[in-house]
């Protein structure tokens, strides 16, 4: 049985482009064939701003959403974040997921697709490692940035060149080795 990729579409504003981004992804992660990969839409969970009344540490979860976002994270190998870049930042949207949940995280493999103008979303890929290292993921350094993005945009799909293959094909091979690595951690969460 190949380990679960979740692939997290973390913009949720209208307009987007990172569900095309996260479809290319999908299917080139499925090609792979070192996973089993699936698309987690922020848009489609509809989080509000954290609203549960204990510490995500204590799992005492009140709320639907909350419930439900806990099991698709906790039954995920690995993690990959499809994010833009805003102000040098990762979207509040996604701060805000990743703050939902703690157990969950844990010795989860975490690579990250970015996109924007210039930098392709590097800056925010950088705060998105340092933030989930707090959870005792382990962010990959291998990534996929897409510098200029709305040029590969072609009727709505996401047209990947050369050099965003050849990233997603080291950051997959990475990813595997650590998911791997890291699968008895892993379980041990699964059973908490």
């Amino acid at each position: 049985m190949l380990p679960r990729l979740q692939i997290l579409i973390a913009s949720t504003r209208p307009g987007r482009v990172g569900p095309a981004i996260a479809q290319w992804f999908h299917a080139f992660a499925a090609k792979h064939g070192g996973f089993d990969p699936h698309l987690v839409d922020l848009a489609e969970l509809a989080l509000p701003i954290y609203d549960e009344p204990n510490h995500p540490m204590r799992r005492q979860y009140t709320k639907d959403h909350t419930k439900t976002f806990s099991e698709i994270v906790k039954a995920a190998d690995a993690t990959v974040f499809v994010t833009p870049e805003y102000n040098y930042s990762p979207p509040p949207s996604l701060v805000n997921a990743i703050d939902y949940l703690y157990w969950e995280w844990q010795y989860m493999p975490a690579g990250v697709v970015s996109y924007g103008g210039v930098s392709g979303g590097l800056r925010s890929a950088q705060a998105i490692r340092l933030m989930v290292s707090t959870l005792k993921m382990m962010p990959l350094p291998e990534g996929v940035a897409l510098p200029n993005v709305f040029n590969q945009i072609k009727d709505g799909a996401f047209v990947a060149n050369d050099l965003n293959e050849q990233g997603a094909g080291a950051m997959l091979n990475e990813m595997r080795k650590w998911t791997d690595a890291l699968a008895g951690l892993r379980d041990g969460i699964r059973r908490q």
